[in-house]
């Protein structure tokens, strides 16, 4: 299973992400492709997000069953503990700071 979230996403990347995935809420796109496909789609999202973001999951084999990346600037950001990825959020300020000096 895949899940892409999108916030700020051009229209013609959503687009191309709708010929892969279902979009089953506005930016939120859901699937089961393979990892070379999964690559190729985070790939084109990373390319074309411009002053948007984006996180992707995926099943893995993993102890949480799950992995993630995220793109652009967001008050969630990926925090890794004992193996095992957790989201940890900035203050306001440092979110708005961040996405200022993109």
């Amino acid at each position: 299973m895949l899940v892409i979230v999108t916030e700020n996403a051009p229209p013609r990347l959503r687009g191309r992400l709708t010929l892969w995935l279902l979009e089953v809420r506005a930016g939120v796109y859901i699937g089961k492709v393979s990892r070379r496909v999964r690559e190729m789609l985070w790939e084109t999202v990373s390319k074309g997000i411009e002053d948007g973001n984006a996180v992707i999951v995926w099943s893995t084999n993993t102890e949480s069953s799950f992995d993630f990346l995220t793109l652009g600037a967001n008050r969630r950001i990926p925090v890794e503990m004992d193996g095992i990825k957790l989201v940890s959020f900035l203050p306001e300020n440092d979110a708005q700071d961040a996405s200022q000096n993109r």
